[in-house]
C-alpha cells in the first residue's frame, strides 16, 4: 500500500510508493508496469498529460498508421485483436492501449508533471517532485521517450513571416491546407528521410525481413542487401534530391538513432512532382517564404515545421555520477542504464 503524509504549513505532501515510479503513461511505461504486476510487484506511474499514450493521442495527424506490421509492435502479455489489420490505424493502436491499461488494471496519476528527480543518498530513496506532490520510493523509471518536446529550429527570420506556421506535433491533416504553397522543413520522421525503403519487399515486412536476416548475416551485408532491393524498386533516390549516406540504414539507426523511412506513399508524389524536394536547406525566412542555400527564394502560404522532437529528461532527472554507479535508474526508453 501507498502511505501518504498531508501538507504540514507550506511543505508539500508527501507519499511513499512501495514499488517503482514510472514516469510516463506511453506504451513503455504500460509495458513495464504490467510486466511488473504479473510479478506481483506494485507500481506507480506518473502522466503530464490527462490521457494515455498522450503523444499518439494528442500529437499525431489523423491518418496515422503503423509502419510496422502489428506483431512487431504489440505490449507484452497482451497482443492486439486478432481482427486487426496488418498495419492498425491511430485510432485502433490507441483503443489498444486504453484496453491493456484496463486488462491490468494500471490506473496511472494523470496530469502530474515530474519538475525534479534526484536521489536521496542519505536515505537511499528518489524524491521525484510534481507541481503538488513528492512522491518517495526506491527506485525510478524513465518512460517518457525521445520524443516529448516538438523541437523547434532557430532560422533567421523565422519571426517575420506573416502566413501560417505550425509544427508537426499540430499537424492533423492536409486538408487544412488545400491549394495553399506549402514548405515542410526538415528530413526527419515528421518529413523525409535520407534513407528511403519499401514498407514491404516481396510482399513481406522490410522491418520483418532485416529482423530474419541478422540473425544469420553480418549487419553490413543485410544493409547491402536492403539497399539493393530498395535501388530495384524505388529507383535512384538520389536523382530525386533524396542522397543516401555512405553508411547503410541499419547501421546508421544503431549509430545514431536515425530510422530510415518507409515509403508509403511521398516518393511517388515527389516522382510525379507534386512535392518538391530543394537540397540543402533553408538559409533565411522572409516576410512572404523562404530564401535557400542554393540561392534561390520562393513564396509560401504555411510553413510546416518536421524537425522532430526531443527528450525533456534533462530537465527534470538530476543524476549525479555516484548515482550511476549504483544503477539506481533505468531508462527504459533506451533500454539501459543512466
Amino acid at each position: 500500500m501507498n502511505s501518504c503524509k498531508e501538507k504540514v504549513g507550506n511543505q508539500q505532501k508527501q507519499v511513499w510508493i512501495q514499488g517503482p515510479i514510472i514516469v510516463g503513461a506511453g506504451p513503455s511505461g504500460l509495458a513495464v508496469s504490467a510486466c511488473l504486476k504479473n510479478n506481483d510487484v506494485p507500481s506507480l506511474i506518473l502522466e503530464r498529460c490527462d490521457c494515455l499514450a498522450s503523444l499518439w493521442q494528442q500529437r499525431t495527424y489523423d491518418r496515422l498508421k503503423l509502419h510496422l506490421p502489428k506483431q512487431f509492435c504489440e505490449l507484452p502479455l497482451f497482443g492486439f485483436p486478432e481482427n486487426f489489420p496488418k498495419y492498425p490505424t491511430k485510432r485502433q493502436f490507441i483503443s489498444y492501449v486504453e484496453s491493456y491499461a484496463e486488462h491490468f488494471s494500471i490506473a496511472p496519476m494523470f496530469n502530474q508533471e515530474v519538475e525534479r528527480a534526484e536521489f536521496d543518498h542519505g536515505n537511499g530513496v528518489w524524491r521525484v517532485q510534481t507541481q503538488d506532490c513528492e512522491y518517495i520510493s526506491r527506485w525510478l523509471i524513465v518512460a517518457t521517450g525521445e520524443n516529448a518536446e516538438p523541437s523547434v529550429p532557430e532560422i533567421q527570420g523565422i519571426e517575420r513571416f506573416e502566413g501560417t506556421m505550425v509544427h508537426t506535433s499540430l499537424y492533423k491533416s492536409g486538408s487544412e491546407f488545400t491549394n495553399q504553397r506549402v514548405l515542410v522543413v526538415g528530413c526527419g520522421n515528421s518529413g523525409m528521410e535520407v534513407h528511403i525503403l519499401p514498407r514491404e519487399m516481396f510482399g513481406f515486412s522490410t522491418f520483418g525481413i532485416a529482423m530474419a536476416l541478422l540473425k544469420w548475416l553480418p549487419l553490413r551485408l543485410v544493409d547491402k542487401f536492403l539497399l539493393l532491393v530498395a535501388s530495384f524498386t524505388l529507383g535512384n533516390t538520389d536523382k530525386l534530391g533524396l542522397r543516401r549516406p555512405k553508411t547503410g540504414p541499419i547501421e546508421l539507426k544503431n549509430a545514431t538513432g536515425k530510422t530510415p523511412v518507409l515509403d508509403v506513399g511521398a516518393l511517388s508524389q515527389i516522382k510525379s512532382g507534386k512535392i518538391k524536394v530543394i537540397e540543402g536547406g533553408v538559409r533565411e525566412i522572409t516576410r512572404n517564404g523562404a530564401k535557400f542555400m542554393d540561392g534561390q527564394e520562393r513564396e509560401f502560404d504555411s510553413i510546416i515545421l518536421a524537425t522532430g522532437y526531443k527528450s525533456n529528461v534533462p530537465c527534470w532527472l538530476k543524476v549525479s555520477s555516484s548515482t550511476i554507479t549504483e544503477r539506481k535508474t533505468l531508462d527504459i526508453t533506451n533500454n539501459r542504464d543512466l
